[in-house]
């Protein structure tokens, strides 16, 4: 039988209504429980009063905004499928996206006006509500303003919450199904080892749009009780203000490895009260060594986790005891979850050996919406393929090696990106690293190393090598170098190693992988 999920913010708006709950920073604005409640019902009702129904999507084109949180608990009301959109992307990318969903409405940021009215006639969306971080007067607020309350819809954990897409590396991007109940699996999987309760604060730099934002620890920590405080754009000297202010007094915070970097490389990192920090997550891509013991020396241990999209997102998670013991591993498996690593015959690999991480549980995406194709290729019985490799110790420890498809194979080995990006992040002068496979008559492949030194550094390919040469068996050392002025990055900070290919292979030349 189906557990019914609850209401979060009905349940804080009577036990604790006049608690802080959304701080928005670039605006000042806070929002408590009682009025996230009120404002997400009145949303629900004129969504229910326009005819949008049970399983009809929503969708949210905005930056990060407290708004955000009012539509995704309004379309929990009413059983409505919430669907965050990548305000980066392309309209030719989202035109597709809103094709492929068929929202019945469309909640923006009034900044994108001109690109949703050319959406919403294009795709044939019935509705769009327009929002403002400067006026009242907008389309959205004159919605909640003339609403009326929501006559509540019953839902159950195995009912679609939220549709994701994720970037795929061809092709068109899959919309990962999001249940209530990989919601809730999150929050206790993720929330009991970071230590979240309702007197939890976070700063959230991350996209919503994002699952990283949206849930580590964004919803975690809303369906505690605690409170989130949003920023639209990431600057590292501001983030830095920000965890280092007592009356903020931050004790969360969470992010893929390039804001930790430049927070880093920061001139006020040295001098920033970290003290009220009790955890700082970490994942999303494999961190470089350097920037784990760069926080580390500063006393806070960042704490490694994986996870994907399509498990909620978390899946592996380090303990905060274990972070110094174990640097470089992302953990063991979450509460509710199971995982194994496979070979190319699917079988279990033994400890240390590399192959292919699976992983099944309650916390698991029951596919994508309207792709059986990719459904059935991304499931081996119920568990998933997660496209990463990865390699467990003795101790069970689990170790991302790097994404599966990053993976390139030079004079017949196997060579791990993020193994070289390690050693390169050790010369003092690089700010970023970057390594792809590319062509090579002898042997099928080799690595090329795509550098961004820190202003006023200098240094040359041969002295990159000789570093390589120093650490690294020699297959694995790169075989040329380049110098830019910053590697491609998608929205969450992630190195685009596709781009980097686009920009340095030749597109005829085959890759071999």
């Amino acid at each position: 039988m189906a557990v019914k999920y609850y209401d979060w913010t009905a349940h804080h708006a009577d036990m604790r209504p006049n608690k802080i709950a959304i701080t928005d920073l670039d605006t000042g604005a806070s929002l408590t429980y009682k009025a996230l409640d009120e404002r997400a019902d009145l949303l629900a009702g004129w969504m229910q009063a326009q005819g949008i129904k049970k399983g009809d999507r929503v969708a949210l084109l905005t930056p990060n905004c407290p708004e955000f949180f009012e539509a995704e608990f309004a379309c929990s009301k009413i059983g409505a499928i919430c669907l965050p959109l990548n305000w980066r992307l392309t309209e030719k990318e989202l035109e597709y996206i809103l094709g492929d969903s068929t929202p019945a409405l469309l909640i923006h940021d009034a900044n994108f006006e001109a690109m949703v009215t050319k959406l919403t006639d294009t795709c044939g969306i019935a509705h769009a509500l327009a929002m403002s971080s400067d006026d009242k007067q907008t389309s959205y607020e004159q919605a909640i303003s003339a609403a009326h309350p929501v006559a509540p819809v019953s839902s159950d954990h195995d009912d679609i919450s939220m549709i994701m897409y994720t970037s795929g590396t061809t092709g068109h991007p899959k919309g990962a199904l999001i249940t209530h109940g990989m919601t809730f699996f999150n929050i206790v999987n993720l929330g009991i080892p970071a230590g979240i309760t309702t007197n939890t604060v976070q700063l959230v730099v991350l996209p919503l749009f994002h699952t990283g934002g949206l849930n580590c620890y964004a919803n975690p920590i809303l369906h505690a009780g605690g409170e989130i405080l949003l920023m639209r754009d990431f600057e590292p000297g501001r983030a830095l203000q920000v965890l280092g202010d007592a009356d903020l007094a931050v004790t969360h915070f969470f992010a893929v490895p390039a804001p930790f970097q430049f927070m880093m490389q920061h001139p006020d990192f040295a001098t920033t009260d970290l003290s009220r920090l009790e955890a700082a997550g970490v994942g999303g891509a494999p961190c470089a060594e350097a920037i784990l013991t760069g926080w580390m020396d500063r006393g806070v241990p960042l704490i490694q986790g994986w996870g994907m999209t399509e498990t909620s997102p978390g899946g592996v998670a380090l303990d905060a005891n274990d972070a110094l013991r174990k640097i470089g591993s992302c953990g063991k498996a979450l509460l509710h979850t199971e995982i194994k690593i496979i070979d190319e015959e699917g079988q279990e690999v033994g400890a240390n050996e590399v192959g292919e991480l699976l992983i099944r549980g309650p916390n698991i995406t029951p596919g994508y919406w309207n792709n059986p194709e990719a459904t059935e290729k991304s499931f081996v019985d119920d568990w998933l393929l997660t496209g990463d490799a990865a390699r467990c110790d003795e101790e069970g420890f689990v170790y991302i090696v790097d994404r599966w498809k990053d993976m390139y194979i030079s004079g017949g080995e196997n060579v791990y990106p993020a193994e070289v990006e390690n050693v390169l992040y050790q010369l003092p002068e690089v700010a970023e690293a970057g390594i792809i496979g590319v062509p090579s008559e002898r042997w099928g492949e080799t690595g090329k190393a795509v550098l961004v030194l820190k202003p006023g550094q200098s240094l040359t390919p041969d002295a990159v090598i000789a570093h390589c040469l120093a650490n690294l068996a020699k297959f694995k050392v790169p075989a040329s170098v380049e110098f830019i002025d910053a590697l491609p990055r998608n929205a969450t900070g992630k190195v685009l190693k596709r781009t980097l290919r686009d920009m340095y292979v030749d597109p005829s030349a085959a890759r071999i992988s």
